[in-house]
């Protein structure tokens, strides 16, 4: 094994873009995760206590035949994953889509189209790959 040639592969893999876009990905991930625990754990978690009356479901549990089930810190993940989740939904996917769909080019309604033959999706005319299925086109 050439450890020069090694070096190499692994400096191309570590230099393409969708490793350095995944450890990106999970960096943000991890801190976003974290602001949303802290939302959760100080804000939410309070307003449900003052509804409820208990600040934390993580003592909550019950017990069959001398074994604990501890059901509190189950409902405590339950409500972090779902304010993940509604964070995520509102703050990164409707802005995306909202910015796609505005930025989204119009197909022309006169612009001659084909179906694909393998598919049946309506193409440019002048297309020479069906976008939806990728068969060639006859020309």
């Amino acid at each position: 094994m050439n450890p020069k040639g090694l070096l190499q592969e692994f400096k191309a893999f570590v230099l393409r873009g969708n490793v350095i876009d995944l450890a990106v990905a999970v960096v943000i991930g991890a801190a976003f995760g974290a602001v949303v625990n802290a939302l959760v754990k100080d804000l939410l978690t309070p307003i449900v206590a003052a509804i409820f009356g208990k600040p934390d479901f993580s003592s909550m549990g019950f017990t069959i035949h001398h074994s604990r089930f501890f059901l509190g810190d189950f409902i405590n993940q339950v409500i972090t994953f779902l304010s993940i989740a509604a964070a995520v939904f509102l703050f990164v996917v409707k802005p995306v889509n909202v910015l796609m769909a505005r930025y989204a080019k119009e197909p022309d309604p006169e612009a001659p189209t084909k179906d694909c033959p393998d598919c049946l999706t309506k193409i440019p005319a002048a297309a020479r790959r069906c976008f939806a299925c990728t068969a060639p086109q006859p020309a």
